[in-house]
């Protein structure tokens, strides 16, 4: 089943973002869980990859103005705002884990949602955008999101930030409790968006195949980033394949 017809044109007329942070901190009350985070997220795909705990959904939340942050976030050199609907208009997109759709309504309810800022003739500009994106999702037009599978509702989710047209798209977990043919799909589906031309910062937890459509990557432990670079370089690392790919101590040693 294919769930989207390429190329990707919601967002493709912005170029890709890049986004530069230092000095990160946020966390829940008193509790810091990231300290002093540097890291630059250039156009292409990005993968943040972690075990539990370690801070991954926390920076997203940060970026996406659900949680204080402390530091400097500059999107294209420019401050980024505090407040989500600013952050929105600013080009930034989250898809939360879980998706959190609205179950009671429709596919085409949900994804009016999502360009909710822009005037009503462009929203529907961009549903229409969506539906030649997403042929599947024009067939489930008048579906309750509810009653459809998780990886049709990540679909919907995904179409849904691509309606806010952004230059930045953050995924939080993506392929969480899908099967791995939809989990192949959906990352095929990340790499079309950030080849045409939307920056994609991804939280993945399928650390083998996230690596395999990522330009580069991040690994947080504890709130502290403990390795970075070219996805490729990563996934040949001596720490990556011996902590996340179950790898032994004669695996190839490529430090990052």
């Amino acid at each position: 089943m294919m769930w989207f017809a390429p190329p990707f044109v919601l967002g493709a007329q912005n170029q890709g973002a890049h986004l530069q942070v230092s000095g990160l901190s946020a966390g829940y009350g008193a509790f810091l869980v990231l300290r002093d985070l540097q890291l630059e997220i250039k156009p292409g795909l990005t993968v943040i990859l972690g075990p539990n705990g370690a801070g991954k959904t926390t920076l997203l939340r940060a970026l996406a103005g659900l949680i204080p942050r402390g530091g400097e976030v500059m999107l294209n050199g420019q401050a980024l705002p505090t407040k989500t609907n600013e952050i929105v208009q600013s080009g930034m997109a989250l898809v939360a884990e879980g998706r959190q759709l609205f179950p009671q309504m429709t596919v085409t309810e949900n994804l009016e949602l999502g360009g909710w800022l822009v005037a009503r003739a462009e929203r529907a500009r961009r549903l229409e955008q969506a539906f030649t994106d997403f042929p599947k999702l024009r067939e489930r037009a008048q579906q309750l999101a509810g009653t459809m599978s998780g990886g049709e509702q990540q679909m919907v989710a995904v179409a849904r930030a691509m309606m806010s047209a952004p230059r930045l798209l953050m995924l939080d977990e993506p392929s969480l409790g899908l099967a791995p043919r939809m989990v192949d799909e959906l990352l095929a589906i990340t790499r079309r968006i950030a080849d045409a031309g939307t920056t994609v910062l991804m939280v993945e937890q399928n650390v083998k195949k996230a690596l395999a459509v990522a330009d580069r990557g991040y690994v947080l432990e504890r709130g502290t980033l403990v390795a970075s670079g070219p996805a490729a370089l990563l996934a040949r690392s001596t720490v990556i394949r011996e902590a996340y790919l179950g790898a032994g101590a004669a695996a190839p040693a490529n430090p990052v």
